[in-house]
């Protein structure tokens, strides 16, 4: 007999579906001639509280730190139906006919930890033989394919090795920072926020999260804003005269002066009226012009970070909701695995794409999609993305990017409008690719009067290509009417109207959202706007794709932040702020999102086989033992 089992039930039951078995559950099981079924219901197996090694350590006390177990203890989670269903499972695992064991987790890191965890508890038939079903959607052919190509599960041990890493490391820096500052600071903190107890919760990717919520809030209050003044020259007809900016070179007659504010501006206006003083009836010369058109190509696919970004901005839910939408959407088959740090496609799945438009095209009874995928078969747009940015098997790790499959259109219409909304940008992101780049025309313009550079520019969309199935990323403020530029040449000498001031002033950084802080994450502290800047800097992130929506849950459940229901902003508590303060000034090196975000490169060298677990065990260890010295001893 051969031996499958998933991490949910709605998985098992596309499986036998695939395998054509009989799709009647038994107690926790299907079972046909050839095939046995069974599922988890997400995590079976917990790591065991430390009163499991020792009844002393319930009791939180300084003399017990660090709390670093040589043989770590695991318990099966009594109480509900998992107990029950890991019974089922093991009972299944032992069966001396059971020949081959197929680990069908999900696939990625906490997949395999949830299953492997069972395998080590339940002792499976030594003389059964262990394979691994790796799949990126669960379609039929996916799931078939998976299950005819499945590995032998020892080829995985190593992303094994890293989900075991990950949950020791977060369970001892947990329990070991929780209760060392909790002894030590926990009344002083109660005091404060006039709460009877207070015990303080640390954890290596919540408290990086909480330090960036924190310290942006500080930022933005203790923002003084500053005024500053530019000036504007207006040029050519007096009806509709050219706009252009003043900005200091190195011929001016300000430069380096103390009475600029910054490159653009004057610290007084009276300086800045008194500089366009100075130009009257000087000449005014266009020293440069330069005209060029502009290709501009769609954005690369989505990854979870990025639709959990856009579907903040857009829909004012939170990066959890995004997640749980995406989840459903894939196990009815819609779209590929969304637990994905990938924006680009394999070579293998750009070969044969076709399919999945073809699937889009015939199934999904939409007019909006069906009108754009009409115009690339009716304009013969090109297919073959071989060689576009959108294809680097190199950028790949686990998964590619999250794309429609073309399939499971029957489930579309029982969605509720927000998921059917969350599915169509998904599925326009991904047509968007084979569209024509937006173009337009663009001018560069410097006038020079007497040393002084003024510039403008401006461009215009003159083909949409993209734009067209993307219409939300057109930017009015970008486009600028280009007939005032029409007339002029290199040399030419302008009228001028007048010289005029601008007020200007500094502006505070804005708070995180929900998304934003999912980017931020990603990009290792740093909330990067622009989707190009932010693909050149990716490599180790805070968390991961699979885990960062939960964080930024538990740190609101456990009110450390508030998030603004209709805007989706970020602010911490009272609470949540002396937490930080007593984490700056015990362990503020927890607060460092790059170094969270190293431990994370570690456990992924560790994934790679590029370093051994012990090694990472190793460091963490030194790591725990060193910062509870120095406080202990302080």
């Amino acid at each position: 007999m051969k031996l499958l089992i998933t991490e949910k039930p709605s998985v098992a039951m596309d499986f036998a579906k695939v395998l054509k078995l009989n799709t009647v559950r038994k107690n926790g099981y299907i079972e046909d001639k050839d095939w046995i079924i069974t599922w988890c219901y997400g995590h079976l197996i917990t790591m065991s509280y430390p009163e499991a090694y020792d009844e002393k350590l319930k009791f939180w006390r300084l003399d017990t730190l660090p709390f670093i177990p040589e043989e770590w203890k695991y318990e099966v989670i009594s109480g509900g139906i998992q107990a029950k269903q890991f019974e089922i499972i093991k009972s299944l695992l032992q069966r001396e006919d059971v020949t081959e064991i197929y680990n069908a987790g999900d696939s990625g890191r906490e997949g395999e930890y949830i299953q492997r965890l069972v395998f080590m508890m339940a002792k499976p038939n030594p003389k059964a033989e262990m394979k691994r079903v790796w799949i990126d959607s669960q379609t039929e052919e996916e799931i078939q394919r998976g299950i005819r190509e499945a590995k032998d599960l020892k080829e995985y041990d190593s992303l094994s090795d890293s989900a075991y890493l990950r949950a020791k490391e977060d369970y001892l820096i947990g329990i070991n920072f929780s209760r060392l500052l909790s002894i030590i600071f926990g009344k002083r903190i109660a005091k404060d926020i006039n709460e009877e107890k207070v015990s303080i919760s640390v954890g290596r990717v919540m408290t990086c999260v909480l330090g960036m919520v924190v310290s942006r809030e500080r930022e933005i209050r203790n923002f003084v804003k500053t005024k500053y003044y530019k000036i504007i020259g207006n040029f050519g007809e007096e009806k509709n005269p050219l706009k252009a900016e003043w900005k200091v070179t190195e011929t001016s007659k300000v430069y380096n002066s103390n009475l600029l504010y910054n490159e653009t501006g004057f610290k007084k206006e009276d300086d800045a009226k008194n500089f366009i003083l100075s130009l009257k009836d000087k000449e005014a010369v266009v020293t440069e012009l330069k005209k060029s058109k502009q290709k501009e190509n769609a954005p690369l696919l989505f990854n979870l970070a990025e639709i959990q970004n856009e579907c903040t901005k857009m829909f004012k839910i939170k990066p959890d909701e995004t997640l749980e939408i995406i989840q459903e959407l894939y196990e009815k088959k819609l779209v590929t695995y969304p637990r994905t740090d990938a924006r680009v496609l394999s070579t293998a799945i750009a070969k044969e794409i076709g399919k999945n438009l073809n699937g889009l095209y015939k199934n999904f009874k939409d007019e909006e999609i069906s009108a754009y995928i009409s115009k690339m078969i009716n304009e013969k747009y090109s297919t073959n993305l071989i060689k576009t940015k959108y294809v680097n098997d190199s950028k790949i790790t686990d998964h590619y990017a999250i794309i429609p499959t073309g399939q499971g259109l029957e489930n579309y219409d029982k969605l509720s409008e927000l998921k059917k909304n969350v599915y169509k940008l998904i599925v326009k992101r991904f047509i968007a690719i084979f569209y024509p780049p937006a173009e337009y025309n663009k001018v560069n313009l410097s006038i020079d009067v007497e040393g002084e550079s003024f510039t403008s520019s401006g461009r215009v969309c003159t083909k949409q290509g993209y734009l067209e199935v993307l219409k939300s990323r057109i930017k009015d403020d970008e486009e600028k009417d280009l007939e005032a530029f029409s007339n002029l040449k290199k040399g030419m000498k302008l009228n001028v109207v007048n010289y005029e001031t601008k007020d200007s002033e500094t502006t505070p950084p804005s708070r995180y959202n929900s998304g934003g802080m999912i980017l931020a994450m990603e990009n290792a502290g740093k909330l990067i706007e622009d989707e190009a800047l932010r693909e050149q800097i990716k490599g180790a992130g805070i968390g991961t794709s699979a885990t960062r929506g939960e964080i930024i849950k538990k740190l609101e459940r456990i009110n450390y932040i508030q998030i603004n229901s209709k805007t989706q902003i970020i602010t911490p508590t009272a609470k949540g702020e002396a937490i930080y303060d007593i984490v700056s000034k015990s362990i503020p090196d927890m607060l460092n999102p790059e170094l969270t975000a190293s431990w994370e490169k570690g456990l992924d060298l560790v994934a790679k086989k590029e370093i051994k677990p012990e090694i990472f065990m190793d460091k963490l260890k030194k790591y725990i033992n060193s910062k509870i010295n120095k406080l202990v001893l302080k």
